[in-house]
């Protein structure tokens, strides 16, 4: 392809735009089914115009997930997005679409209706000048990633068993870097019992559950392991009523991030190995470690590898970063199949006020994945 796609796209960018305004204003926070699905019906109409199979899979409490093919042949890359949001429906009045000093604004233009703009330019481009593809591309576009892909996880890790490698096109680290590790992580709850009593009259008689608690949360922080790249936070305490009352409850969130796989076995057994220190206190511990890490493989470095080599033909460089968020690519991960993420838009915000993309990236991104997706 001799072609410089960037410059093309270049011309395509306010066409782009127009695209993701469209996406960004149909709101789509996870929870509203209703909303989501309304996107999600439009979605699978652009691609089906492109010539695309598109299997829209139901779903009882969450939007309906997409499956889209596209092309022949026994093996197959995988793509992978999402476009539920966690902005609730009426954010756009607070924060409206908006183009301002190079910059698109608005909820879900960055974390990540982006991408999947960005894929169906890449793809439309494909189809317009007969490019070949050497496998059969299939998008996968979730609806319930913000909330963990609950209903979503299997689907994923079933087509990642099919497929030779899989691409993710959530944006990009902060300073444009592909994400060629991530952590996995969640959460765990501890919950004290104690003993109430009079504070006064009968502290002896009490076993304070925050007293409890606090011998815990000492040795939960110990737990953290940098060397490793493991991290425990106990992120929030509550418990007690009244001051004049010894506290029979509390309980604790902890936030668990890891980089290597094996630490998931390590953690969890500390913390379900956690004993009373008072007695008369009892200790119940729920929650784990829901997502594997993402760890850089070899499969990973020649995907990287063939990344830079794509950009560097439009004149471009690649980056790379390990990161401490999650994504589905965690789960394409876990099932061993080489995965590349942070390939979607430049910006900033994600979940936050002033979430954009940077404008002038659009086209080299559109073009190094259009470049990908017909090299591998």
């Amino acid at each position: 392809m001799a072609q410089n796609w960037t410059s093309y796209f270049q011309e395509k960018l306010p066409e782009v735009l127009e695209e993701l305004r469209t996406y960004v204003e149909m709101e789509t926070p996870t929870q509203n089914k209703e909303a989501v699905d309304k996107l999600g019906e439009f979605i699978a109409g652009r691609f089906r115009s492109l010539g695309c199979r598109v299997d829209i899979i139901p779903q009882q409490i969450y939007g309906n997930q997409l499956r889209i093919e596209f092309g022949e042949g026994e093996e197959q890359v995988l793509v992978l997005g999402h476009f539920d949001t966690v902005k609730e429906v009426g954010t756009l009045a607070r924060e409206p679409w908006k183009v301002v000093d190079g910059r698109a604004y608005g909820p879900g233009t960055y974390d990540m209706k982006a991408g999947i703009v960005f894929c169906y330019y890449a793809l439309k481009a494909i189809v317009e000048h007969n490019i070949p593809l050497p496998k059969k591309l299939v998008f996968f576009w979730n609806t319930d990633e913000e909330i963990g892909s609950v209903s979503s996880e299997r689907w994923i890790r079933e087509e990642a068993r099919r497929s030779t490698c899989a691409l993710v096109i959530e944006p990009a680290a902060g300073d444009g870097s592909l994400k060629t590790s991530r952590s996995g992580g969640g959460e765990f709850l501890l919950k004290v019992t104690g003993r109430a009593a009079h504070a006064g009259n009968d502290h002896a008689l009490g076993v304070n559950a925050i007293e409890e608690i606090a011998h815990h949360v000492l040795s939960i922080q110990s737990f953290t392991d940098y060397a490793a790249g493991s991290t425990l936070s106990v992120g929030t305490i509550r418990g007690g009523s009244v001051s004049n009352v010894v506290p029979d409850y509390a309980e604790a969130e902890i936030d668990v991030r890891i980089r290597k796989s094996q630490e998931a076995a390590r953690i969890t057994a500390l913390m379900h190995g956690l004993a009373p220190i008072l007695p008369g206190a009892r200790l119940v511990v729920e929650g784990g470690i829901s997502k594997p890490p993402m760890e850089r493989t070899s499969g990973t470095e020649r995907l990287f590898s063939l990344a830079q080599e794509q950009a560097r033909l439009e004149g471009l460089t690649l980056t790379e970063r390990a990161v401490g968020g999650t994504s589905d690519g965690n789960f394409a991960a876990d099932e061993g199949t080489p995965t590349l993420d942070g390939l979607g838009p430049v910006g900033d915000g994600a979940h936050a006020s002033h979430e954009h993309i940077v404008i002038d990236a659009v086209p080299g991104r559109i073009a190094v994945l259009l470049r990908l997706l017909s090299s591998l």
